[in-house]
């Protein structure tokens, strides 16, 4: 590692600043489909060309294709007709709407609502609670209820956590050999992409869903197929309601989302329903034990506190909070991706 002196502290700062206007390019060109027309057209195109074709101003379009080129989004091909313009591999694999891989819907997530929650960060530092009231007049105590707030954002929500697993879900999952588990709870399972990963990766299991009874309907109408026979579904409150028995719980990005009484509160209910011999599987982004990153976790947890009651933890505040409960047998694996994977035995 370089000296202090190799370091470019104004270009670092420079960066930093304009992180968000580099975010809010990809997230435009997601939302006015540049990338989903490229593909489409299977074709370079000029600036004219994709303006004409999504209804946008040349001038405006040809400065967002740039920008684009310049994070490599797009490439460019200088002809004697003019600049043309192409996804990259990875705007094709992340960036597309069709692609098994896109993160279009949690970006569309990112750029309506987070965004806005993220406008008021130093009012959420000042007061220590999330900015729903602030952002769309919602009240903060009910952090599902804002997240939920209609159909329409129900829905872009767990499309977006759908699109999260697709990259990430077969990671946590062969974290630990879980084939012994054949009946699995997925707690807050939402859309089903990790119940889904979770039955390819063990045809032997079959996994219910436990979610509110409006994110099972949409589930079952958007996203699981009822030809899915290893996939089943159960409407309830697992903080107020029963939690029938099985031999493992899934709790993905589930715990980060409360305080720790309400997080031993779950795991309690959690450890009484569980099987002898059996555990829960904790998938949650984790922070270094001295909580120096990673940035990614850091910012995690910021977002946590202005949208949820919850904040991102290390591997041991996690075991603690199992222990808390009552799960003995503690193992962790970091999976060098966003998210990683606790298991804990009965």
């Amino acid at each position: 590692m370089g000296s202090t002196e190799d370091l470019d502290y104004p270009q670092i700062i420079v960066q930093y600043s304009s992180g968000f206007l580099i975010s809010k390019v990809m997230f435009t060109a997601c939302e006015l489909g540049v990338f989903d027309l490229l593909l489409e057209s299977g074709k370079p195109l000029s600036s004219d060309a994709i303006a004409a074709n999504l209804g946008a101003s040349i001038i405006g379009m040809k400065r967002l294709l740039d920008a684009c080129v310049g994070l490599k989004l797009l490439a460019v091909e200088m002809t004697h007709e003019g600049a043309l313009y192409r996804n990259t591999e990875i705007s094709n694999a992340y960036l597309t709407k069709s692609s098994p891989k896109s993160q279009y819907h949690i970006m569309m997530y990112y750029s309506n609502t987070v965004y806005l929650c993220w406008q008021h960060l130093a009012d959420a530092v000042r007061e220590g609670r999330n900015q729903y009231k602030r952002a769309f007049g919602i009240s903060s105590k009910d952090p599902f209820g804002a997240m939920y707030r209609s159909d329409e954002e129900m829905l872009k929500f767990m499309a977006g956590q759908n699109s999260v697993w697709s990259i990430c879900g077969r990671d946590v999952l062969a974290a630990f050999d879980l084939s012994p588990f054949t009946q699995i709870y997925d707690l807050g399972g939402g859309g089903g992409a990790l119940a889904q990963e979770y039955v390819s990766l063990y045809p032997n299991s079959t996994v219910t869903i436990y979610d509110l009874p409006k994110v099972v309907r949409v589930a079952k109408e958007q996203f699981v197929s009822p030809e899915e026979r290893q996939i089943a579904f159960h409407e309830g409150d697992f903080f107020n309601d029963s939690i029938p028995e099985a031999e493992l719980y899934i709790l993905s990005k589930i715990l980060h989302d409360w305080d720790d009484d309400k997080c031993i509160q779950l795991l309690a209910k959690v450890y009484k329903a569980c099987k002898p011999g059996g555990g829960v599987l904790l998938v949650e982004s984790l922070l270094n034990e001295d909580k120096s990153g990673p940035v990614e976790t850091l910012l995690y947890s910021l977002n946590m506190l202005v949208q949820t009651e919850g904040k991102e933890r290390t591997a041991a505040e996690y075991s603690k909070l199992l222990g808390a409960a009552g799960f003995g047998v503690i193992q962790v694996k970091r999976t060098g991706k966003l998210y990683d994977a606790v298991l804990g035995r009965k």
